[in-house]
C-alpha cells in the first residue's frame, strides 16, 4: 500500500502555479505595470486548460508547456494532480472577470457556499459532495468534482487551487486521503458563520 511521502521533502510552495501567475494573495488579479489592467489569463490558455478534462497527464500536448511539476521522466502523483487542477482551473476561469482562484479558500468552504447559494437544491449538492468525498481513486474524484467546479462557476465561488493541487495530490495515498476528506467534511458541514471567502456572484 504507498504512503504518502514526507512533506518536508517534498514541499512545492516556492513553485508559482499557472494561476498565481495572474491572481494576488488577496485573490485580486494581478496588474499590468504598463497599462494598468487587469491581468486576465487569456481565453486560448484557459481552451487549452480544458483540453485535458478527460485526460491522463502528460498525455496532452497542450497543456505541457503550463506544468510546473518536476517529473524526471515519470508521471508522479504531483504532476498528476497539477493536470488535474489545471483542467478543473480552466473550466472553472471561463468566461468569469473575476478571479476563480482565491488563496485560503478551501474546497470545503467553496461547496458550503455552493450549497447555500439557492441555485441548486441542498439535497442535490449534498449528494454530488457526498459522490466526491467517496472517491477512492484520483480519475474519479476529478470526475466527480468537475460537475461541482461547473456548479461553482455558474454561481461565481472561487476556491483555493493551489490547495486543491495538494488534496488532489494526497488522495493518491490511504492515510492522507482521509485527512483530506476530513478537512472537507469539516469545513462543508460547519455550523455558523458563513465562510470566510467574498460573496458569490451570478455570472454574467
Amino acid at each position: 500500500m504507498p504512503t504518502a511521502p514526507d512533506p518536508t521533502s517534498t514541499s512545492t510552495t516556492s513553485i508559482t502555479r499557472y494561476w498565481a501567475q495572474y491572481v494576488r494573495t488577496d485573490g485580486t488579479w494581478r496588474m499590468d505595470p504598463r497599462s494598468k489592467a487587469p491581468m486576465e489569463p487569456p481565453g486560448e490558455d484557459l481552451a487549452a486548460l480544458r483540453s485535458g478534462l478527460g485526460h491522463t497527464a502528460a498525455t496532452v500536448p497542450a497543456l505541457w508547456p503550463f506544468y510546473t511539476s518536476s517529473t524526471d521522466g515519470q508521471v508522479t502523483p504531483e504532476l498528476e494532480a497539477e493536470h488535474a487542477a489545471l483542467s478543473l482551473y480552466g473550466l472553472h476561469q471561463q468566461s468569469q472577470r473575476r478571479p476563480m482562484h482565491k488563496p485560503r479558500a478551501s474546497v470545503g468552504e467553496a461547496l458550503r457556499a455552493l450549497r447555500r447559494s439557492d441555485r441548486f437544491s441542498e439535497e442535490a449538492v449534498d449528494r454530488r459532495v457526498a459522490a466526491a468525498v467517496n472517491a477512492t481513486s484520483v480519475p474519479t474524484l476529478v470526475y466527480r468534482l468537475r460537475g461541482l467546479v461547473t456548479q461553482l462557476r455558474t454561481i461565481g465561488q472561487p476556491l483555493d487551487y493551489d490547495r486543491l493541487l495538494r488534496d488532489i495530490k494526497d488522495w493518491h495515498y490511504p492515510e492522507s486521503r482521509r485527512r483530506v476528506r476530513r478537512s472537507w467534511g469539516l469545513a462543508y458541514h460547519t455550523w455558523g458563520s458563513r465562510p470566510d471567502t467574498e460573496a458569490p456572484v451570478n455570472a454574467s
